[in-house]
């Protein structure tokens, strides 16, 4: 009797650990069925042996882009594992805005908040990084899941130094994609 409880519970053990971890095709497959094949990339890094999902979303409106003073802004968030099987949900995630300017627009001020039902989120300043020779700004900040989550709810703006900008409805779906994913 203790030798088949032993072994249930192995088998019941291994069953729970495969149900929490998914390899890389599986993910694919997901963001197949997710419909987010032009936003989400799995990728695997052989060399490092490491993976990486990303989600690149669509730019801001040309409207609050302009009111800015940059051509375009959009961003990416994405997070790193080791081999090619996601075995935990990530903690951070990596948040990058990518703006495109004639004259660098976050170089004085690059906090980022967060506002959502109401409330507002400081996420504090975030590594700056610019390219004046491609018109390019880089803000990079570490994020929760958590702090996702509130992006992903409707009506959600952001903050990017003393600009504020509203999330389409493509990049709050994108958002939510993503979390989809990194939840096991």
């Amino acid at each position: 009797m203790k030798i088949i409880l032993v072994l249930s519970s192995l088998i019941l053990l291994t069953v729970s650990i495969s149900a929490q971890s998914r390899a890389n095709d599986v993910l694919i497959k997901q963001v197949k069925s997710l419909r987010a094949e032009k936003s989400i990339t799995v990728s695997f890094n052989e060399a490092g042996n490491s993976s990486k999902i990303m989600a690149v979303t669509e730019n801001f409106s040309d409207s609050e882009a302009h009111a800015a003073g940059v051509q375009a802004m959009n961003f990416a968030v994405g997070f790193f594992y080791p081999g090619n099987e996601l075995t935990a949900a990530p903690n951070e995630l990596h948040l990058a805005f990518w703006v495109l300017s004639k004259k660098p627009r976050f170089a004085e001020s690059h906090g980022f908040k967060i506002v959502s039902g109401g409330q507002t989120f400081d996420l504090g300043d975030g590594r700056y990084a610019a390219k004046p020779r491609e018109d390019m700004e880089y803000l990079n900040f570490s994020v929760t899941r958590e702090d996702l989550s509130k992006l992903a709810q409707p009506g959600s703006r952001i903050q990017l130094g003393n600009f504020q900008f509203t999330l389409t409805p493509s990049q709050v779906n994108t958002i939510k994609n993503l979390l989809t994913l990194c939840s096991l």
